[in-house]
């Protein structure tokens, strides 16, 4: 699958590369994990047997009241109506170029296997087309397997291609969760369910740098 946003245009799909990809994602891996507890499977063959890790089923989750989003910790909650925890997930917010929205916010619409449409006013670094886009669906698509809309012109939750960045990387104001976390929050929330977004990204660089040092 190419990793440019150019090279994407008129793919009608972002699919799987490979079926150890495709099952690592399945069972919440990396694929480094994944290989490394299986040495010798080139996961090639229908019917060979492989070692997973033991995952939630997705269809116990229930319904989210609303969620917290903190920009400092780079991490997001799922409360029910009593203020409860319902889910934690690590995330990538933001960044000090373009923070994430700051505020109290309702979900606007929830789509899965999403197909995106890139605006040229976003101003992405490393991308050459100077007029709009669109990018098929699938796991490897910018946005991943789940889209779930915000108000103000292209910010969301969202899934994404490289699970093993989440946490370590900036992002353009959006919300990214592993394509597994963004399919499970998926389940929990609806159009009106309320996002209150707390900290800034600013101090996430500072204690960032504070742990280097220390």
């Amino acid at each position: 699958m190419p990793t440019k946003l150019d090279d994407m245009k008129g793919l009608k799909a972002l699919s799987y590369g490979s079926a150890r990809e495709r099952l690592a994602e399945r069972f919440h891996m990396s694929e480094a994990l994944f290989a490394k507890l299986n040495p010798g499977q080139k996961f090639e063959r229908s019917g060979d047997e492989v070692v997973v890790a033991q995952v939630a089923d997705r269809s116990e989750r229930m319904k989210a009241a609303k969620l917290e989003i903190d920009k400092t910790a780079q991490t997001l909650k799922a409360l029910d109506k009593d203020n409860s925890l319902l889910a934690f997930y690590p995330i990538t917010a933001g960044s000090t170029e373009k923070p994430a929205p700051s505020g109290e916010l309702k979900i606007r619409n929830v789509a899965r296997n999403p197909i995106y449409r890139y605006n040229p006013e976003y101003g992405f670094k490393g991308v050459r087309t100077k007029e709009s886009f669109t990018v098929g669906p699938g796991p490897n698509n910018p946005v991943g397997l789940v889209w779930i809309g915000l108000p103000g012109e292209g910010y969301g939750i969202h899934g994404t291609p490289e699970p093993g960045k989440i946490g370590k990387t900036d992002s353009h104001g959006c919300i990214r969760l592993t394509n597994w976390d963004a399919l499970q929050l998926a389940e929990m929330v609806s159009k009106g369910t309320p996002v209150a977004f707390l900290g800034d990204e600013a101090k996430k660089k500072v204690s960032t740098k504070k742990r280097r040092r220390g």
